[in-house]
């Protein structure tokens, strides 16, 4: 398959992810009545499909909720490494953690690829797996002392390691660390057999069926947004950002992140190994096959859901790094991901509340997603079967490390409430009838703040700008064609729709040809 948008030399248009794009994916129904299962997951993405595969395997009755499509939301637009290195973080982890438990947390990424490996294996899947080395290298003199001292912390941990001067790539580093036998595959690929595998077990998965909360009193029941209920013996919230929080306050524990991804065909041949540089912005390197061709995916320009002007900058940074290190002949995809971060960078997999030991979270992957979704998996896994593992207390969501997570608490939460009243204050007398076709912006109507997007054929689209999670105002997102929330990161499509996030209800909209019978004094323009 192509991008249908793929203009040759140039950035594709639109964003379109190659791993959706390549993989054709079984539909499933909408949920539209009561059931009872075993256990309910919500979230069809790694952590929900990998979850519901083993506990299929041990005999137990699954529902798999998931709000879109299986596989089509942060899964399904990952760069796919499968490591234990991810980034700068052992060091820290030592520091804030103690060595026993940094030493757990390498141990369940390292756990999680070799179960990914044992499972292609034995299902003989063919997902373009591959075994590389990873490397994270600097190109500052601060960072290359934080890669020494990274490189101690690998010592101190026992993980296979190697501190190098030089990649093969024409890049001026000062240094860098090797985390050896590391892995990339095709995720979908991947997980489509397990899809496959669960439906055969008995386990029954709904699409575009919306989990919006859980009743508690009995046996846990979700609750569904068009009037369905499942209920189980657990409830397993795998929706990237929990759809239920209870009292875990994990809106003020999470920051959402966007980075960016395109696939080139490159006029330099790839040199092997997955690539990543401790400076910022981020620049990520491996390669993938394409229609028979091997190309790079070029990742990185991370920043902070709806707080970046210009999105479409972000692509065009990396395109340039591409054709500085390794000359681009073409680029047929282009996409961008979000991911959630943790106050202290360790995904919270557990129960929501300590009170709640039926009603389990998975989340803040932090971007590597991969190997921490596929450990949650595994953990939840145990938690469901009664099992001891020794990675809950590493991963229990009630946790809390004064240092650094009382500080990033406090300063996460101080950029949500700087957001919700910048977004309050910022108003523009910008005419929406003269917006270029396919272009998006904020606009006043009756001193009131809106957003206007202009599709191709030349219509309007008014939305509230007002998100419906906790009321900051969004940003339009150029790149993407979507609205996005700067304060907890929920994201809307054009005409309003939730596309991600933890808004349940979408932005309220607005019919343009009543607006335009408005005066232009009345309307504010």
């Amino acid at each position: 398959m192509t991008n249908e948008e793929f203009v040759e030399g140039k950035l594709p248009k639109f964003p379109k992810s190659f791993w959706t794009d390549s993989t054709v994916l079984p539909e499933f129904p909408q949920l539209d009545h009561d059931i009872h299962v075993d256990t309910v997951i919500v979230g069809g993405g790694i952590t929900g499909i990998t979850t519901a595969y083993l506990l299929a395997n041990k005999g137990l009755k699954v529902a798999i909720v998931e709000a879109d499509r299986v596989l089509n939301g942060t899964t399904g637009n990952t760069t796919a490494k499968i490591t234990a290195q991810h980034d700068l973080i052992y060091d820290e982890l030592i520091t804030n953690m103690g060595k026993s438990k940094a030493r757990l947390y390498y141990e369940a990424s390292i756990q999680a690829l070799n179960f990914i490996k044992e499972t292609i294996d034995q299902l003989q899947i063919d997902c373009d797996f591959s075994t590389q080395d990873a490397y994270i290298y600097s190109t500052t003199e601060e960072y290359e002392q934080k890669i020494k001292n990274e490189a101690k912390a690998y010592e101190k941990l026992n993980i296979d390691g190697e501190l190098i001067d030089t990649i093969p790539f024409d890049i001026k580093i000062k240094n860098a660390l090797i985390m050896r036998n590391q892995a990339q595959f095709h995720p979908l690929k991947y997980l489509k057999h397990l899809v496959q595998k669960i439906t055969e077990k008995g386990g029954l998965i709904f699409e575009n069926t919306v989990a919006v909360n859980v009743e508690t009193e009995t046996r846990p029941t979700v609750l569904t947004r068009d009037g369905g209920r499942v209920t189980g013996d657990y409830v397993l919230a795998c929706s990237h950002f929990p759809f239920y929080e209870g009292l875990g306050l994990y809106s003020g524990k999470m920051y959402a992140d966007r980075s960016y991804v395109l696939a080139a065909k490159t006029k330099s041949k790839f040199s092997g190994g997955m690539y990543i540089s401790a400076d910022q912005p981020t620049r990520s390197l491996r390669s993938v096959t394409i229609n028979g061709e091997e190309m790079v995916l070029i990742v990185g320009e991370g920043h902070k859901t709806g707080q970046s002007n210009n999105t479409m900058k972000h692509y065009q940074a990396l395109e340039t790094f591409g054709r500085e290190v390794l000359g681009i002949e073409s680029i047929p995809y282009r996409w961008s991901a979000q991911d959630l971060t943790t106050l202290d960078k360790v995904p919270y997999i557990g129960p929501v509340t300590a009170g709640q030991p039926k009603i389990l979270i998975a989340t803040g992957y932090r971007k590597w997603g991969m190997s921490n979704g596929t450990a949650a998996a595994l953990l939840l896994c145990d938690t469901v079967l009664g099992k001891e593992n020794k990675f809950q207390k590493l991963f229990n969501p009630s946790r809390f490390y004064i240092n650094p997570s009382l500080k990033n608490f406090f300063v996460e939460n101080a950029d949500v409430v700087k957001h919700l009243i910048k977004g309050k204050l910022e108003l523009t007398n910008l005419n929406p009838n003269l917006l270029p076709n396919d272009e998006g912006a904020v606009i006043s109507i009756n001193g009131e703040r809106k957003g206007a997007y202009k599709d191709k054929e030349g219509t309007l689209h008014i939305v509230d700008t007002t998100c419906t999670h906790v009321g900051c105002e969004v940003e339009w997102n150029c790149a993407e064609r979507t609205w996005d929330c700067p304060c907890h990161g929920s994201r809307f499509s054009y005409t309003g729709e939730v596309v991600e996030g933890q808004a349940e209800k979408p932005l309220q909209k607005y019919d343009f040809k009543m607006i335009e019978n408005l005066t232009s004094e009345d309307s504010g323009y």
